[in-house]
């Protein structure tokens, strides 16, 4: 069950194998490290816990240690549509932390995780202090925008496995989500979340992949073999085929 003890309660400060794990780290300068380390807090979210919600004013900028978020809105019909997922490495909502505007999606955990935020007033300081944090956010905007494009291109897809194959590459985008690797810890069942898709159809899409050796299915993930191919497989036999 979902707590029901905000988020943002259940906070501390990170622990040094957590901050490993955070890339943005790196590219600061000692004093600026010092400063954004002392800032960062961790929360550890339930499944079905909302990180985000849409309306709310932002107060921290948002990154996942370990666990998997989705990003969703609902349209005025009522139906959720999923945007992506947010695996381990992945940071999120920079536009939103820039523009210090309401969130316009909904970011909720598929499964037990760990997320880090850093205060939005710490984010500001490292943008006017800090040339590789700004690089930093600019590969960050840069990448985002590319993955909404395709992620558009995959809502107009009716095939099933494309959009299978063509999700999964998003998950694994080494810029976006330096912590995946060549491993995505992920259910049939959150990835069926994640692509709109039954968990059925989600598993063929899954065993074509695995046919053709470009991912390999493993006790809780997916290890990918052939990244281009991922992105750029073409599937011919179940071109129409349903959810």
């Amino acid at each position: 069950m979902p707590s029901e003890k905000p988020l943002q309660i259940r906070q501390r400060m990170a622990y040094e194998a957590e901050l490993a794990s955070i890339p943005w780290l790196t590219v600061l300068r000692p004093a600026e490290r010092e400063r954004a380390i002392a800032e960062l807090r961790v929360g550890d979210a339930q499944a079905g816990d909302y990180v985000c919600r849409i309306g709310r004013p932002v107060t921290y900028w948002f990154g996942v240690v370990q666990g998997l978020l989705k990003m969703s809105s609902d349209n005025a019909q009522g139906m959720t549509m999923t945007f992506t997922g947010v695996p381990p490495g992945g940071w999120f909502g920079e536009g939103t932390a820039l523009k210090r505007e309401p969130y316009r999606y909904n970011i909720q955990a598929l499964r037990k995780s760990v997320v880090a935020g850093l205060p939005i007033d710490t984010f500001d300081w490292l943008l006017d202090h800090s040339i590789g944090f700004n690089r930093f956010v600019m590969n960050q905007l840069n990448e985002r925008l590319g993955q909404f494009i395709a992620a558009r291109e995959i809502d107009r897809m009716n095939n099933p496995d494309l959009r299978v194959a063509r999700s999964l590459a998003a998950l694994f985008n080494p810029v976006l989500y330096p912590g995946v690797g060549e491993v995505l810890r992920i259910t049939q069942q959150e990835l069926a979340y994640l692509v709109g898709l039954s968990r059925q159809r989600v598993n063929e899409a899954l065993a074509a992949l695995h046919a053709q050796e470009i991912i390999r299915i493993e006790y809780g993930g997916l290890r990918v073999l052939d990244l281009e191919g991922l992105r750029s497989c073409m599937f011919t036999a179940k071109g129409n085929g349903s959810a």
